[in-house]
């Protein structure tokens, strides 16, 4: 069986668990508890030398880096298919995941966000504001794009949830977590609403992991 280290309020390891379900894949969860430092036990960091969750195993493969996992999981266990078929929509897809995996999720996670708090002494006030600041900016750019491009459907690209909708999803929880006003992004909300109505999307969310807080 597949085995997930993650973290209930990880957006990186949301995406892994999503991506499972929505394959109807069975995997065992551990959890690494990031605030009580579990990151940087050694067992740990001998699966993970970052210290970074999650991490996947399977078999004998140890797999890290939410995205490089989603791959792989897509291409040992092809269906359903997280990517298009055709280049363009695959190429499509990665930018969209990658605006919030590589532009906004990165400033925006545990390490930067007690860096701001613990070294730099802001209060969580400011750093509220940090986060929604860079959630905004990169959410309007992908409303932008997905309002008109007519390869928009029920989900950001087509009538089923692809690598993109994996990704946008647990951003959006962060962005309801620090109360950003989504009131400027009806697209992104009406395609989270439908990634919400699915099991898979939903069994994967916060409250729900085991070592929910």
């Amino acid at each position: 069986m597949l085995k997930l280290y993650g973290y209930f309020r990880s957006s990186a390891a949301f995406r892994v668990r999503i991506a499972l379900n929505l394959k109807g894949l069975a995997y065992e969860q551990t959890i690494i508890h990031l605030r009580k430092g579990d990151q940087r036990l050694p067992f740990y960091l001998d699966l993970n030398p970052q210290g970074l969750v999650p991490s996947l195993i399977d078999g004998a493969q140890v797999l890290t880096q939410s995205l490089a996992i989603l791959e792989y999981l897509d291409e040992t266990r092809p269906l359903p298919a997280l990517l298009p078929t055709d280049a363009p929509g695959r190429a499509r897809v990665r930018a969209l995941a990658q605006i919030v995996a590589s532009d906004i999720h990165p400033i925006n996670n545990l390490r930067i966000l007690n860096y701001l708090k613990d070294s730099l002494d802001l209060s969580d006030v400011a750093v509220g504001r940090w986060c929604n600041r860079w959630i905004a900016e990169g959410f309007q750019a992908i409303e932008e794009e997905i309002q008109a491009d007519p390869d928009t459907g029920l989900f950001l690209h087509g009538d089923a949830p692809t690598l993109a909708d994996i990704c946008l999803v647990p951003q959006v929880f962060n962005a309801r977590r620090y109360d950003l006003d989504m009131a400027s992004y009806p697209t992104i909300r009406r395609i989270f609403d439908a990634c919400m109505s699915m099991p898979a999307f939903d069994e994967a969310q916060p409250s729900k992991q085991p070592d929910a807080e």
